[in-house]
């Protein structure tokens, strides 16, 4: 039987809380750079959202996949 790699498991956990914070982050800037589409900063703001936002379901495959690593990885 297998022992969890800890160090693995932190890195992933680690992934997963800088995924929530993306998912909150980035539905935040798009909806005030829609709510303010006649400011100049509306393009940057929106850019800056749906960067965030694409960070978002990127690093939850990477903590997912981290996590599962640190689960099922058979390499000791």
């Amino acid at each position: 039987m297998a022992k969890t790699n800890r160090d693995t498991l932190y890195l992933g956990l680690r992934y997963l809380i800088g995924t929530v914070v993306l998912m909150f982050v980035a539905p935040f800037g798009i909806y005030q750079a829609f709510k303010n589409s006649e400011h100049p900063l509306y393009i940057p703001v929106l850019i800056f959202g749906i960067i965030c936002a694409a960070a978002a379901i990127a690093l939850g495959f990477l903590s997912v996949k981290t996590i599962t690593a640190a689960f099922f990885d058979e390499s000791e």
